[in-house]
């Protein structure tokens, strides 16, 4: 069927290049555009956290789109009138010139010196804006190019502005990779081919996979929000996919048209390597998909963009590529640059052969080591990205760096306890839980201070709140007042709880889990912690609790799909092992690297003490799809010669000396973009290329090129073993 079809293909060749030139220049003005479309964050999901956080803005009026100012001098304290009337100026200007913003809280105006460090120095706004979040985003550079002083330092700060930097560096990053990646490519292409042409028509199936799907991205944000980190993502795999799968197609096609017509070629070619191509995709379009189950949008974002790519990736291989091929004919040899004589002729069937002669010990030795590499990853500790995956040159990290340096780490990520009632938040009993909860959280070691209705005049016993607030109208002190109307509504209150510790620390996490083992004791109240550390929390367990159900999809669709193309029972559990042994190994690196920071100072970046939380669920995914192309591209070849010869030991053998070259040239032009995503400014990304550099690498190295020639040697025949009732019905 598959011969055919090439046949069909080469009949209709400049018909598809048309069809394709036409589709590459309807795409092209789709780039520049796309930026703007996409959604910045990490998507929104309906947890405790996210629900305290829309109770303090719908009832409570906190403003989800704000950003923070950080304001230092070296000589002048905030108390000089230079330093008070230079804010005064920046919030007239604010106020005034940018329409959204609706206010500028600073410690002048609401009296809380906690806003101020301990010198006096520095201090911080709070400048908030009646618009979205996203909305938020693009007013970043205005309120920016607004607080430009010449009397004080002034950094931008916030989750907003943070964000927003994370778009710029991203886009910086991927520009870099670029620019990095085709050269780099390219010469490993001529290398590999040492023809011009050949070498060139990898690296333009990369180019227009890249470029097309982003105008397909470009469309689907018309329909859904779209992470900006998906172009990232989407422009490795288009990349790396489209080389990969036109590197087998180009060296089978040179292989038969020897000694065969252009037609003849072109249809053995599809019948052979596209086969390998087709089944390599849907393995990849499986593991990605995966993603899909999320409800975060940042990891749907890139099941969606590794879906869209992929398929475009798998069309642009069984279309176009054979297309310009069967165009080309013969001349795909042309515009030779250098002799190409098979460098590793017989070095593959060697190196079989030796892992042949021992399986048993090279099994044993390697499946320690690869347990032992990945052993690190059970100490893993999961975050969620924030200013730290920025380079130290972004404001928003200096000012965020700032703010826990000068006034504690807690300052700018408390714990927020929400409380909702059908009664009054000031009910006598309501009022005792709030005064017994602040009491217990002001005397842990954990905690900062504490703030709330019942912590507004100091010394006031629980019996005196309570008096107090049954006849609001004869309070005097205009403060409390102020700080009683920003602090409750007719339903609703908080207690803000300032932690001494990071906002990953350990000490917070258990904090934020003992108030809410605690709840609410007493009063008609309910409860929501909510805050940075509530959040992580939520997220980490979202993600996690619904991986597991990941984790069994993308084994099963991978194992019916290699069962349906090799007819074994056997052989698809072994490369999903396989590939789960490469994928622990590749963590436990990961952990090594950059939550206990090897080699931090070889890759640039400072340890975070962590690992990306979403990151070990992107790359399973990601690797377990890939992964398989590499054991689709071997197995394939080796099934081929095994249908004829029915030698197991000669099959695996030749397969390896006939796929080693190009499996390994395949590899190592996906490790080149992983490397140029490894020199990226923001930490995420770099952990990406690492992580997913380092899997392929073992990948091919040690358990395609080592450890599955030992396995089936030690399998033999049971390597093709399948029911007779199964194997009729895949011939069927």
């Amino acid at each position: 069927m598959l011969y055919s079809y090439g046949l069909l293909i080469y009949r209709w060749k400049w018909k598809i290049i048309t069809l394709w030139i036409i589709i590459l220049l309807l795409s092209l003005p789709a780039g520049p555009m796309l930026m703007s479309e996409l959604s910045n964050g990490f998507g929104r999901v309906d947890t405790e956290a996210q629900q305290g956080l829309d109770i303090l803005d719908d009832q409570l009026g906190f403003t989800q789109s704000s950003v923070l100012l950080v304001l230092q001098d070296d000589d002048m304290q905030y108390t000089d009138e230079a330093f008070r009337s230079e804010i005064e100026r920046i919030s007239t200007v604010l106020t005034s010139d940018i329409d959204v913003v609706t206010g500028v809280l600073t410690p002048y105006n609401s009296g809380d010196l906690n806003m101020v460090s301990e010198d006096g120095r520095t201090m911080y706004a709070v400048v908030s804006m009646d618009i979205d979040i996203d909305s938020a985003m693009d007013m970043v550079p205005d309120i920016k190019s607004n607080v430009s002083s010449d009397v004080l330092n002034v950094w931008v700060t916030g989750g907003i502005p943070i964000f927003y930097d994370m778009n710029v560096y991203s886009e910086k990053d991927l520009q870099r990779a670029e620019m990095v990646a085709f050269p780099v490519i390219l010469l490993v292409l001529i290398i590999v081919f040492g023809s011009l042409i050949a070498a060139g028509l990898p690296l333009i199936m990369g180019i227009i996979s890249v470029v097309v799907t982003a105008a397909l991205v470009f469309l689907l944000t018309q329909a859904t929000d779209i992470s900006v980190f998906v172009l990232n993502i989407a422009t490795f795999l288009g990349l790396g996919v489209s080389v990969d799968y036109s590197l087998l197609f180009v060296n089978r096609f040179r292989e038969e048209i020897k000694n065969r017509d252009v037609p003849d070629a072109i249809g053995v070619t599809f019948s052979t390597a596209g086969q390998s191509i087709l089944f390599s995709a849907v393995t990849s379009i499986l593991g990605l998909s995966g993603l899909l189950f999320f409800d975060f949008m940042v990891l749907r974002s890139v099941g969606i963009g590794g879906v869209t790519v992929m398929i475009l990736s798998l069309l642009l291989a069984m279309t176009l590529l054979p297309a310009i091929i069967g165009a080309l004919g013969e001349r795909v040899n042309s515009v030779r640059i250098i002799r190409t004589g098979n460098f590793t002729e017989g070095f593959w069937i060697k190196l079989a052969s030796s892992v042949m002669k021992r399986p048993l010990i090279v099994i044993v030795t390697l499946t320690t080591f690869l347990v032992f590499l990945g052993t690190p990853y059970l100490g893993v500790k999961l975050g969620v990205p924030w200013a730290g995956i920025l380079p130290e040159k972004a404001e928003s990290r200096q000012g965020f760096d700032i703010l826990e340096k000068e006034l504690g780490p807690g300052e700018t990520a408390p714990i927020m306890l929400v409380y909702t009632t059908p009664s009054s938040p000031l009910s006598e009993q309501n009022l005792a839980e709030i005064y017994e909860t602040t009491d217990k959280l002001s005397k842990d070691s954990r905690v900062e201070r504490v703030e709330s209705v019942v912590s507004l005049v100091p010394g006031m016993t629980k019996d005196q709140y309570v008096q107090m607030y049954q006849n609001i109208d004869a309070i005097q002190d205009p403060k409390v007042l102020g700080m009683l109307d920003v602090m409750t509504s007719d339903n609703a209150t908080y207690i803000r709880v300032v932690p001494r510790h990071e906002i990953m620390a350990n000490e917070s996490r258990d904090l934020v889990t003992m108030i809410r083992s605690t709840g609410v004791v007493q009063g008609d109240m309910t409860l929501h912690v909510t805050g940075g550390t509530a959040d992580l929390i939520d997220a980490i367990d979202a993600i996690y609790g619904s991986f597991p159900m990941v984790i069994l999809y993308v084994l099963v669709t991978i194992y019916i799909a290699l069962f349906l193309l090799f007819r074994s029972v056997l052989l698809p559990i072994k490369a999903v092992l396989m590939n789960g042994m490469s994928i622990f190994a590749s963590y436990g690196a990961l952990v090594l690297i950059f939550q206990q920071g090897y080699f931090q100072d070889v890759l640039g970046f400072t340890a975070l003490g962590y690992i990306d939380a979403i990151l070990p669920v992107m790359l399973f995914c990601i690797i377990f799809g890939l992964s398989m192309d590499y054991e689709v591209f071997l197995l394939s070849r080796v099934k081929e010669i095994y249908d004829k010869t029915g030698d197991n030991t000669y099959s695996v053998a030749q397969g390896l000396e006939r796929t080693g070259r190009i499996i390994t040239s395949a590899a190592l032009v996906m490790v080149l973009v992983c490397a140029s995503f490894a020199m990226a400014d923001i930490v995420i990304v770099k952990m990406f290329g690492v992580g997913l550099g380092l899997a392929i690498i073992i990948d091919v190295t040690l358990v395609r090129a080592i450890l599955v020639p030992a396995l089936m040697r030690v399998m033999g025949r049971l390597n093709w073993w399948a029911p007779k009732f199964v194997r009729d019905f895949g011939k069927n």
